[in-house]
């Protein structure tokens, strides 16, 4: 039986993106080049309320290529899998191609 977490309030859940660390062709890539600070969001909650109870939703979606702070979120291991949750406002932006 596999688990799902679902968030609470405005925490986003992130599976990291581990960029290669070689080529295709087997050049292999400085641990500088490849230190974008990314991840897939796969869950999020249903967003925070502010003092006079409206609700305020979370800024991503599941399925948005996020840019993450170098440091915080929480570690997260379900299964074989590790995942990483963040607070919707720590969440620094959306990449698209």
């Amino acid at each position: 039986m596999a688990r799902r977490l679902i968030p609470t309030l405005n925490r986003v859940l992130i599976e990291k993106i581990i960029p290669p660390s070689k080529t295709t062709a087997g050049i292999l890539l400085p641990e500088s080049s490849t230190k974008l600070n990314s991840g897939k969001v796969v869950a999020v909650g249903p967003g925070a309320k502010d003092k006079a109870g409206n609700l305020i939703p979370v800024a991503v979606k599941e399925g948005d290529t996020v840019l993450l702070p170098e440091y915080g979120g929480t570690q997260v291991k379900l299964g074989d899998k590790e995942f990483h949750l963040y607070r919707d406002e720590d969440i620094l932006g959306t990449l698209h191609d």
